[in-house]
């Protein structure tokens, strides 16, 4: 393990920090709501995407971040979102049960399309658990670009309290769009919940600067720990978020500390 570049790292965790930028606040939203497994629903709906493209043979990249792919998986995760504001207007009640069908579905189409495919099982495997630590500094432009966008019309829309279900769904579905991608839908998942069940007794500036540091420090150790262990990376993360999910909530408001 002493052999081991820890530089290789460095752009690993930058990802980690870009896709935390927009999570967090976009995870604290989701847990308002009640509507916590929105994120892997749509995230699946996003993979399912990506998967088809590569079955019509629209992608021309291992990576799957070419042109082609980025849109189809937008299209499938903005089609997902539409369709749960629908429905969230239409049986609000049962509006979660209907987010787990979806998730349901997007998982086994995938797991459908992928049958006859040689490589099919890591190619889920992949989709699910991503490959974090793969990830180049020439991938991370573009998502910075596109989540410094989402960051201000999230801050924006959040100021003024005017976020409507149809916009939150869409905005969430073209985030998590890119996420996916680089992460996987586990981390997907982790970096929404985690930081804000962790920060969830921190009101304010204070919590979201609370839910950013757990998220920052589960990236750092998750990655370090897969490192270090030869672990996979994306699992080791999302084991590390959880954690410090458990031990956040057992943090006291600062309120009740200064008392």
């Amino acid at each position: 393990m002493n052999a081991f570049d820890w530089n290789l790292l460095a752009a690993p965790f930058v990802a980690g920090l870009l896709v935390l930028a927009t999570h967090v606040p976009l995870g604290r939203e989701v847990l308002k709501r009640g509507i916590i497994f929105i994120d892997l629903a749509i995230a699946q709906v996003a993979g399912l995407g990506v998967m088809l493209a590569q079955l019509l043979e629209w992608s021309h990249s291992e990576t799957g971040t070419d042109a082609a792919t980025q849109l189809t998986a937008a299209a499938a995760a903005c089609l997902g979102a539409m369709l749960l504001t629908w429905s969230g207007k239409r049986w609000p009640e049962i509006q979660e049960a209907l987010i787990g069908l979806l998730f349901v579905f997007a998982a086994s189409a995938g797991i459908l399309l992928l049958a006859h495919n040689p490589h099919g099982g890591e190619h889920l495997k992949d989709m699910l658990a991503g490959q974090i630590l793969w990830v180049s500094w020439s991938q991370l432009a573009l998502p910075a670009a596109i989540y410094a966008a989402i960051i201000v019309v999230v801050a924006w829309f959040t100021l003024r309290q005017r976020f409507g279900d149809g916009g939150f769904y869409l905005l969430f579905a073209l985030t998590v769009t890119l996420s996916v991608q680089l992460v996987g839908v586990f981390l997907v998942f982790t970096s929404l919940i985690a930081p804000a069940l962790a920060s969830r007794n921190q009101a304010g500036w204070r919590g979201l600067g609370f839910a950013y540091a757990i998220g920052a420090v589960g990236y750092g150790v998750g990655l370090a720990a897969s490192a270090w262990w030869d672990l996979p990376s994306g699992a080791a993360i999302a084991c590390v978020l959880c954690g410090l999910a458990c031990v956040g909530l057992r943090a006291r408001p600062l309120t009740q500390i200064r008392r």
